[in-house]
């Protein structure tokens, strides 16, 4: 895993070197083993390297002698299968980054298409001035650009953007905002900075003299329904196939690692198949909440990884956790979301980060299996409650505290679900579609990434594979929701392999406690709050402090999603520290 950024100046001009390099020295965090740089023609690149497959050899950019260059964040799980099978090309490293460069001669603009694994890329072709970016096709790994005055510039993360003087942190989106703060993140292209825009998911970005010329797509999932597999023993041999290669490509490291585990289905079955691939034990580390009323997963986590022979570690998150590294949880998601997963995510990649650089984790297994309760509505009828929109209410609107009506927050995820409506799908698999195009890249995905990256450990999704995605999307609705169970074939596999995980039961999900947390100090966070300009331009400050001291799940929420945001514009809009605990970082 690393950090890339470059740029290419406009109409041939010399690149700005000196830009380049900040935007380099601004995601040191991702990648603090190496730092690399390239200039030809009108193309500078910068490279930040976490060093995990060919720890010497594999240093970036990478440049194939003939007239290409490749910087890369990521990884290539079938590199191996790719040398072999291309056993006419000729590397110079073990890296699995220099597939997609050996390859491009012959592939040009579609050598993504070839590649299986989690990647953000540029590719400088100097014999045709052009520069290409890519992203992997469920938007594991973030890429970002700008279209300026002086070129394009890209990066993997906003805030390198940002400290290369491409964009201005203050200048914000009025309609990214306010999505934000109805959806806890935004969607689509566009991102909370008017002038950031997102290199889409699966997207491959031609650029020329300094602007976007062509644009192409890799879908992570089929466009149109599959045939699907009714057969459910033969489902079942189907999904073990792909489950097994996909954790064991993912498994492919030169340095130790270990796996995230809740204790819910999608990380059972992800140390499941661990366990069975790996002669020494699985290293498992899993965070809880005590005293304080919330459902922790610690005992039945514990009780899986004894199961399984797991190492396990336990993490502990509490009330001082939440005080004191919420100001860093925000100072990581530059490009900000607002759920409160970030917290034991940011915790447990602190304590990862001790011994390991390489964590396995399991999210997408709700996407692709259908594991979230909104699914099963999607397939009754509107008169049995069927059919329901996300997120159909904005929190803050709900409650009155804007100060403007709320227009257009939800315009994104409207477009999702009128395309997925356009395409040859189920209504089931219209819901996972939409949430695979935005909820997915644009939440979970960005939590992961950041909150791992800024302690320098990479996040690896063995269910976020496009091989177990082709098994999924064949399964028919009944293989996926059977009464009030989602993701009913995976807990049959789960069932048969580790009957400890007790898959059958119904889960209670994953809940932080902000709510309490924030009750226990309202008196004194709301006045910060509202107080904070950033808040104080949208919503009325009276009210504001009103919802830190009444109780009710709506105004708690409302209360989280204020506070998050108080705290990310105080850091990443006003330019304060993030040093000291929430009290300490709103009253700098």
């Amino acid at each position: 895993m690393c950090g890339i950024a470059g740029a290419m100046a406009l109409d041939g001009a010399e690149p700005d070197r000196d830009r380049v390099e900040r935007m380099g020295d601004a995601l040191d965090h991702r990648g603090p083993d190496g730092r690399g740089a390239y200039a030809a023609q009108d193309v500078a690149l910068a490279h930040t390297r976490l060093s995990i497959i060919d720890l010497e050899t594999g240093g970036q950019p990478l440049d194939d002698g003939i007239g290409a260059a490749l910087i890369a964040n990521g990884e290539i799980y079938n590199f191996v299968e790719l040398r072999a099978r291309h056993g006419e090309l000729e590397f110079a490293t073990r890296s699995d980054c220099e597939l997609p460069l050996r390859l491009y001669p012959g592939a040009g603009a579609d050598v993504a298409g070839a590649l299986r694994g989690m990647y953000a890329l540029a590719l400088h072709d100097r014999r045709q001035n052009s520069l290409l970016l890519a992203r992997d096709a469920f938007g594991i790994k973030p890429l970002y650009y700008v279209e300026g005055a002086s070129g394009l510039a890209f990066a993997s993360e906003p805030r390198a953007l940002i400290a290369g003087g491409f964009a201005n942190s203050g200048d914000l989106s009025p309609t990214a905002r306010i999505e934000l703060l109805s959806m806890q993140f935004t969607t689509g292209r566009d991102t909370i900075y008017r002038d950031i825009k997102r290199v889409l998911p699966g997207e491959t970005i031609q650029v020329r003299a300094g602007r976007v010329v062509e644009r192409r797509n890799i879908a992570a999932l089929p466009r149109a329904a599959v045939p699907p597999l009714q057969n459910e023993d033969e489902a079942l041999k189907r999904l073990d196939a792909a489950l097994m290669d996909s954790v064991m490509v993912h498994q492919r490291s030169d340095v130790p690692y270990g796996m995230f585990l809740s204790g819910g289905i999608d990380s059972s079955a992800l140390l499941a198949a661990m366990a069975r691939l790996n002669d020494r034990p699985v290293r498992a580390f899993t965070a809880g909440f005590s005293g304080n009323g919330a459902h922790d997963e610690r005992a039945h986590a514990r009780a899986v990884a004894r199961a399984a022979g797991a190492e396990h570690i336990e993490v502990e998150f509490g009330e001082k956790n939440f005080l004191g590294l919420l100001p860093r949880v925000a100072a990581a998601l530059d490009d900000p979301i607002a759920d409160y997963a970030t917290l034991p995510t940011y915790k447990l990649g602190q304590t990862a980060a001790q011994e390991l650089k390489v964590v396995l984790c399991g999210e997408g297994g709700d996407e692709l299996f259908a594991g979230y309760g909104r699914y099963r509505s999607a397939t009754r009828p509107w008169w049995r409650g069927g059919a329901k929109a996300m997120r159909a209410r904005s929190a803050l609107e709900r409650l009155g505290l804007l100060r403007e009506p709320a227009l257009g927050w939800r315009d994104g995820i409207a477009a999702a679900e009128h395309l997925a409506r356009g395409a040859d799908l189920t209504a089931l698999q219209q819901v996972q579609a939409v949430d695979c195009a935005e909820w997915l890249p644009n939440d979970l995905l960005i939590k992961l990434d950041r909150c791992l990256m800024a302690h320098g450990v990479e996040g690896r999704t063995p269910l976020l594979d496009r091989a177990v995605a082709e098994v999924a999307f064949a399964l028919p609705d009944a293989l996926k929701l059977r009464g009030r169970l989602g993701k009913w074939l995976l807990r049959k596999w789960l069932a048969s392999r580790l009957p400890e995980a007790r898959a059958f039961e119904h889960k209670r999900g994953f809940t932080v406690p902000v709510g309490t947390w924030i009750g226990r100090h309202g008196a004194a966070l709301g006045p910060l709050v509202a107080d904070q300009p950033g808040v104080a331009e949208m919503c009325p400050p009276e009210r504001v402090r009103g919802i830190f001291t009444q109780g009710g799940k709506h105004r708690k929420f409302a209360a989280w999603i204020l506070l998050f945001y108080a705290l990310w514009h105080h850091i990443h809009v006003l330019g304060h520290a993030s040093e000291g605990d929430v009290f300490d970082c709103l009253s700098a």
